[in-house]
């Protein structure tokens, strides 16, 4: 089962490379969306949150108040790095529950975990391949400004608190350029695609 991790920064075009990928047949675990899921309402990890941070980091409604948490760790290391013990084992264990139920319903899966923060959330990991989605600066802050209508000091301020493209692109093996047209970065995933697709 050829197991590729898929990361990239904001508005890289990462999902729109998954969705090409799912499309192909790939199997799709998404990181972002187990984070949510272990820190729902009622679970271990969300307990252990408000036990480390206070419950006010809670919203009326008993959920997470993310932006709350955020300010509250954004520029401080110790207190990010207390939240990451509490979830990335969580997240780990989770996604490697899903990475096994693919591997039990078709050992010739091809698994795309899809992960924004990939050195942090699984470090140590044996990929087959790491996957970057790619594009430049300024082409991410027009999607950021255009697509989600962020300003462009918001823009700009989002992809710098993120890992820079050099550090990013240093854990790749396979780079998908998404700054050009649809249709290349299409090819480039089909490119992928045969790639592993024999490996399965």
């Amino acid at each position: 089962m050829p197991l590729l991790a898929l990361t990239g920064g904001i508005a890289s075009g990462k999902s729109t490379i998954a969705a090409l990928l799912a499309e192909r047949g790939a199997v799709i675990v998404d990181a972002d969306a187990i984070v949510r899921e272990v820190q729902a309402p009622g679970s271990p990890v969300l307990a252990e949150i408000v036990r480390e941070f206070g419950p006010d980091v809670l919203t009326d409604e008993g959920a997470l108040d993310r932006p709350g948490l955020g300010a509250r760790v954004f520029g401080h290391p110790d207190r990010l790095a207390a939240l990451n013990a509490i979830v990335h084992p969580a997240v780990r264990a989770e996604s490697q529950r899903r990475f096994d139920e693919a591997s039990a319903a078709d050992p010739r899966a091809v698994v795309v975990y899809d992960v924004p923060l990939l050195a942090e959330a699984r470090a140590g990991d044996a990929w087959d391949l790491v996957v970057v989605a790619h594009a430049p600066v300024e082409t991410r802050v027009r999607r950021l400004v255009e697509g989600r209508g962020l300003s462009e000091s918001d823009a700009r301020a989002r992809i710098g608190s993120q890992a820079s493209d050099e550090d990013r692109l240093a854990l790749a093996d396979v780079v998908i350029d998404t700054g050009a047209t649809m249709d290349a970065t299409r090819a480039q995933v089909d490119e992928l695609w045969t790639r592993v697709v024999p490996a399965a």
